[in-house]
């Protein structure tokens, strides 16, 4: 199939296109603001209880899970097949949500999104092996820029279509499922990659994969020729011969790959203040994760979705636009973070927490809802300071990007 053929030296535009274009159909599921109401209404007649109990916590342990494998997978087989499983996962999540039920089927159509949300790394990390690292920052901004977008018109046609239309949710789930499935075509026609950080690293000049999401940002180029280059001694300078993957066995390889991940680590975190931030960013996500899994089950007990109306769509929809004006909005505060930025961190931090206990103790919808929004905003305000912080960035530059 002429779509597995390799791309041309330095061509980005393309691939470009069509992650973005994946990443759009992958992000435009109106149903997700509503999963609640439709696992708890007549679609699926589940309890509050099994919901919250037996079904939800299933996404979070699949997803601890398959993380650190998958992502070792995703750097063996170069990204595009790891697409691929996601949009197959994807795909069964939504026939599952669309055809079965009972609260085993429901198990697994959160054990498939919880693989769908381990394979993101695959995203995050597919462009920088495929573009020069001039334009990382551009198209970086392209694939983020575009999934913001898309959750958007998702979340508001969503609440468009239930609140005036009076659609039921499962047919906002099955025009998430035609979305998802265009995502999976797209997925497709990417080109395969010829490197990537640790299983297909190469000498040759061209493009190297840059910082990642989540584990991936630790390797991007050997902490060794970090060194190197900062040597006094010219002999340290010298290139030396690197081991070719093909004269080792799988399991050498794989092991040392492994050590060499650990290695990359050590050298990264021995900096105190990226190891806070990044400790930081770490339990954030993890609560963040919690928090976006379980706030729906919350909203619906405030305000049953079985005789009351649902906005879920409408606050969805706010929350990312606020989110996007915040981070926007960071690059244009002339503030020192190297110097500020813990302050901000244990201010935006405390106003977080004190969104949860108001979402916790208040028995207003429209409470919950702000306390929601202020949370989002906040937590996203802080993740754009974070990869502001330029000695953050500097200390990881230092010891892997080598520029």
């Amino acid at each position: 199939m002429g779509c597995w053929k390799q791309e041309k030296p330095n061509t980005w535009a393309f691939p470009t296109l069509i992650l973005c274009l994946y990443g759009f159909f992958y992000m435009m599921k109106p149903s997700e603001p509503f999963l609640t109401p439709y696992l708890t209404g007549p679609d699926k007649n589940l309890t509050t209880d099994e919901v919250t109990n037996q079904i939800l916590p299933v996404w979070t342990y699949s997803y601890l899970a398959l993380l650190f494998p998958v992502f070792l997978l995703t750097d063996y087989v170069r990204y595009k097949p790891v697409l691929l499983l996601q949009g197959i996962s994807l795909i069964v999540t939504w026939l599952l949500l669309l055809f079965a039920h009972g609260v085993l089927a429901m198990q697994l159509v959160e054990f498939f999104y919880g693989m769908v949300t381990a394979t993101e790394v695959a995203y995050y990390a597919y462009i920088y092996s495929v573009v020069s690292t001039q334009h990382y920052q551009r198209v970086t901004s392209y694939c983020r820029s575009v999934t913001l977008v898309a959750a958007t018109v998702a979340a508001v046609l969503g609440q468009l279509l239930v609140s005036l239309a009076d659609v039921s949710y499962f047919y906002l789930n099955a025009i998430s499922l035609a979305s998802v499935s265009l995502a999976f075509l797209c997925a497709f026609f990417l080109p395969m990659p010829q490197r990537s950080m640790f299983f297909h690293r190469k000498d040759a000049p061209g493009p190297v994969p840059g910082p990642a999401k989540g584990l991936a940002v630790s390797a991007a180029r050997r902490p060794s020729s970090c060194q190197e280059e900062r040597s006094p001694d010219p002999a340290a300078r010298a290139p030396r011969p690197q081991p070719q993957a093909g004269n080792a066995g799988p399991l050498r390889h794989t092991l040392s790959v492994l050590l060499q991940l650990g290695r990359d680590l050590r050298d990264c975190y021995g900096s105190r203040q990226l190891l806070y931030w990044s400790l930081w960013w770490a339990l954030a996500t993890a609560g963040f994760n919690q928090v976006v899994n379980y706030v729906q089950v919350l909203w619906d007990f405030r305000a049953p979705s079985h005789s009351s109306a649902v906005y879920n769509g409408a606050v969805e929809a706010i929350a990312t636009f606020l989110s996007s004006v915040t981070s926007f909005l960071v690059q244009y505060l002339k503030i020192n973070w190297d110097h500020f930025g813990e302050l901000a961190l244990g201010i935006f931090s405390a106003i977080d927490a004190g969104c949860l206990f108001l979402m916790h103790f208040s028995t207003s919808i429209w409470a919950c809802y702000a306390g929601y929004l202020i949370f989002k905003a906040c937590y996203v305000l802080l993740l754009t300071i974070a990869t502001e912080s330029k000695e953050a960035n500097k200390q990881m530059k230092h010891h892997f990007l080598c520029p």
